[in-house]
């Protein structure tokens, strides 16, 4: 068995591009990926050109050493762009050779650990009462972990105006309600995407009544792990950490330091398969649960569902199906929510369909929000 093709599908989907990749071997069979550098898939895509060129030929099923190839061959090894590249032809990878063996992909990874993969869902703006009732309706329907997003007062019709002090009391206050309204059961958390200094997520969680959160994802840049180390001494509060990560060499300081108790791994960004259950053998010996970032399309969906079956330490599967939809168009089969997690498939490979004939919908220069303060200087998204 030969890798004969790669083939690249940087495709609108309705709300933002993806870049799908195909690899098809010189025995007719093939095998989807994705990569999850949103925004920037036109950068990926050309990576993927240069790692087309010497993987052509090779074999498909020996991923590790075309990982080590792929990773090792420029002198400039590592980031975003070029482990993106790398994760989607992972994946691909791992849905061709297990399409091969007729087995699903987390049979390659050593079996499933568990039937279901539980999710957590993420509810509205913590901004005013709408968001309490938002909360119950998830707690009535199943949901037994719920992530939020932070409030903000009134930008005056500028949607990308954030400031963050003004958001952290508003957020608290009605973080603090919520956890009134739904009891001490539910699992609640919230993700500041970066948008905080060290000192805004300090004083976010000295405003919090005890027990009111059970993680804080993402409050501050991840750049610097000294700056984590420093928050950690501010607040008890448990920290989800690592959906910018690209590499095991990123995650290094957060497990070894105990800066993270969930890792927010993204198989899409770490490398692929072949990274990501290296990190999560590494974070099981540190007693860090699995947290995976899943915002992107079906075949993200498919392998971190696979993923998250075949690890023992595992907390909740990011689902965003009530914000983003696929159409059963673009991708015949996918793998769907039921109820609150997602049964495994039994079908050989991921579990996903991606129809080639239809991603003729060009692709469009997509820009996540740039936001900025009030004195007009520029801030995290």
């Amino acid at each position: 068995m030969k890798i004969a093709s790669i083939r690249t599908f940087p495709v609108w989907v309705g709300h933002r591009n993806q870049l799908i990749v195909k690899i098809e071997s010189d025995d007719g069979c093939y095998g989807w990926g994705e990569s999850g550098i949103s925004g920037r898939e036109l950068a990926v895509e050309g990576a993927i050109r240069h790692y087309r060129e010497f993987l052509i030929g090779k074999d498909p099923r020996r991923i590790g050493a075309l990982w080590q190839e792929m990773y090792r061959s420029q002198y400039f090894e590592g980031g975003r762009i070029l482990t993106g590249a790398i994760s989607a032809i992972d994946i691909a990878l791992h849905d061709l050779v297990a399409r091969s063996l007729g087995i699903p992909v987390y049979r390659l990874l050593g079996g499933a650990h568990r039937d279901i993969v539980p999710g957590f869902v993420t509810s509205i703006g913590l901004d005013g009462p709408a968001v309490v009732e938002h909360a119950q309706k998830m707690v009535a329907d199943g949901w037994q972990s719920i992530r939020f997003v932070p409030g903000h007062p009134d930008t005056g019709g500028d949607p990308n105006l954030f400031e963050p002090r003004e958001s952290i009391g508003l957020t608290a206050e009605w973080l603090n309600r919520v956890r009134e309204a739904v009891g001490p059961g539910p699992v609640l958390g919230i993700d500041y995407h970066h948008r905080l200094s060290v000192a805004e997520a300090a004083s976010f969680c000295q405003r919090l009544l005890p027990g009111a959160l059970d993680f804080l994802e993402e409050p501050i840049r991840d750049e610097c792990p000294d700056a984590y180390a420093s928050l950690r001494t501010m607040t008890p509060v448990p920290f989800a950490i690592g959906e910018e990560f690209s590499s095991k060499w990123q995650f290094l300081p957060y497990i070894e330091r105990g800066l993270t108790q969930f890792a927010r791994i993204d198989i899409c960004n770490v490398g692929g398969f072949t990274e990501a259950i290296k990190v999560a053998g590494w974070c099981e010996a540190h007693y860090i649960d699995m947290m995976p970032h899943n915002p992107l399309g079906p075949i993200s969906t498919a392998a971190h569902v696979h993923f998250s079956a075949a690890v023992p330490n595992f907390a909740w599967l990011e689902s965003r199906e009530r914000e983003f939809s696929f159409g059963d168009d673009l991708f015949p089969k996918q793998i769907k929510l039921a109820g609150c997690g997602y049964p495994l498939p039994e079908e050989p490979g991921l579990g996903v369909e991606f129809d080639e004939t239809l991603a003729q919908e060009a692709f469009r220069f997509w820009e996540a929000p740039h936001l900025h303060r009030r004195d007009g200087s520029y801030t995290n998204w």
